[in-house]
């Protein structure tokens, strides 16, 4: 985190500039509202979310609103600064709570089954390892008839232009990033075939929305 995205993340002048919805649409070609519906979608009032990493943006706001109340939102970053970020967004909502900590170590609250656990943009930016720990461990969360949410990169069309622009931003600032255009999301679970996975594809192929689920016996 701090070698390759110190300076998006852990800085905390570059932070205060880039947490703002702005910089979350245009990161993503003004397809915010796309992506952000696909996951807020899937969330009902009462629900118990867990989101795996902060997000730049209101996004962690909506999310506390679509549980509401009577819901609980959990969310966890591996970075000290990300989870005052988070906090101060919250402070409003006591149904919300952020936690410092790895995704992969976060074993939740005693009695709290998670209807929805969600990733939004963040295997892109971890190693291939990492990438199947934080998976197989939101999916060994997961309680039958819940859901995990995948919201990321995908391999874009080649008539995509975008797909252009996005190799040379790989290549000197999200070295993790291209893995996904080479593998499917279920590439990193250790036990994909215990589950359906549902994949939508957004603005020619750049972005992934994956719901998975528990196959029912």
């Amino acid at each position: 985190m701090t070698e390759v995205y110190g300076w998006a993340y852990i800085d905390p002048q570059k932070v205060h500039w880039l947490d703002r919805n702005l910089v979350f649409r245009v990161l993503l070609f003004f397809n915010d509202k796309r992506l952000t519906r696909a996951y807020l979608d899937e969330i009902e009032p009462g629900m118990r979310v867990w989101q795996v990493a902060h997000v730049y943006g209101d996004l962690i706001r909506q999310v506390a609103d679509k549980v509401g109340a009577q819901g609980v939102l959990h969310l966890t970053d591996i970075a000290p600064i990300q989870i005052k970020q988070a906090e101060r967004k919250l402070a409003d909502r006591p149904w919300c709570k952020a936690t410092h900590c790895d995704a992969v170590d976060f074993t939740g609250e005693k009695g709290i089954d998670y209807d929805i656990i969600c990733s939004f943009f963040l295997l892109h930016e971890v190693p291939d390892d990492k990438k199947r720990q934080i998976v197989d461990h939101m999916l060994g969360k997961l309680p039958k008839g819940g859901k995990a949410i995948f919201v990321d990169y995908s391999n874009p069309a080649r008539w995509q232009p975008v797909r252009y622009i996005l190799k040379t931003v790989n290549h000197f600032l999200e070295p993790f990033s291209n893995a996904l255009w080479e593998n499917e999301i279920n590439h990193y679970a250790s036990n994909a075939g215990e589950f359906t996975w549902e994949k939508k594809t957004f603005f020619g192929g750049v972005y992934q929305c994956i719901t998975v689920r528990h196959k029912q016996a």
